[in-house]
């Protein structure tokens, strides 16, 4: 379990610090800058590598809705559910924590003003989207996501081929939402960098917890129920 919960920590501490880092560093970094393509790229890169490097040890999780979502889906079992979130929140806020390092080397730097890569609705969405949007589209994403998981992991699907579909499908999830609510569908990296901004961030993270939980859960039942192949 050691090494499980060292697996879970370290693969979130490289979402946050990757897929968070190229927003904060690159996305708009004068005219070459990545911009929401590069940032939703990094993001399924995150996923795509460590799902590669120690999904083989604790499964590759590296956020809390899915961690909730495999074990409504029967995959996972509850006696680890608050090992596993309670490792991925500190290995979030671990990768935030170095990203705001690097971050604030910078003349100017402020993370509270720029937003530090949190995630937002209503005047703090980047497209200024309502609460609503934000509600709809990280619970729909957030199934979606898991529905991905789930199949992409069946015992019937291709075998080797998980880590690239999943990561493409938070690539695409970014690519989608980033303009609503600078895309969650991971509560631990909403966290992350919602303490480090230290205002708005945190009075908002709570949808950004519940949401995606909700998401997760609901596209874990729905694979369970609906489309997984009994033998």
């Amino acid at each position: 379990m050691f090494k499980k919960l060292m697996a879970e920590g370290f693969g979130t501490f490289w979402l946050v610090f990757g897929g968070c880092g190229s927003a904060v560093l690159a996305a708009a970094f004068p005219e070459l800058g990545i911009g929401f393509s590069g940032v939703a790229l990094a993001f399924g890169l995150t996923v795509l590598t460590m799902a590669y490097a120690v999904g083989h040890i604790s499964g590759g999780h590296f956020n809390p809705a899915v961690t909730l979502g495999l074990w409504a889906g029967g995959r996972f079992p509850a006696k680890d559910i608050f090992g596993y979130i309670i490792a991925q929140v500190i290995g979030g806020i671990l990768g935030a924590g170095v990203l705001y390092l690097i971050a604030s080397g910078k003349v100017g730097f402020d993370a509270v003003a720029s937003g530090f890569a949190s995630n937002g609705y209503g005047e703090h969405s980047p497209g200024g989207y309502s609460m609503q949007s934000a509600i709809i589209i990280e619970i729909v994403l957030t199934c979606a996501f898991l529905l991905i998981i789930h199949g992409a992991t069946d015992k019937n699907a291709p075998a080797g081929f998980a880590p690239i579909a999943i990561g493409l499908a938070l690539t695409l999830i970014h690519l989608i939402s980033i303009p609503v609510t600078n895309t969650s569908v991971n509560p631990a990296r909403s966290l992350a960098v919602a303490v480090f901004q230290g205002g708005w961030a945190l009075e908002q993270v709570w949808l950004f917890w519940v949401m995606p939980i909700i998401g997760g859960i609901l596209g874990g039942v729905i694979y369970r129920t609906l489309l997984e192949k009994r033998a």
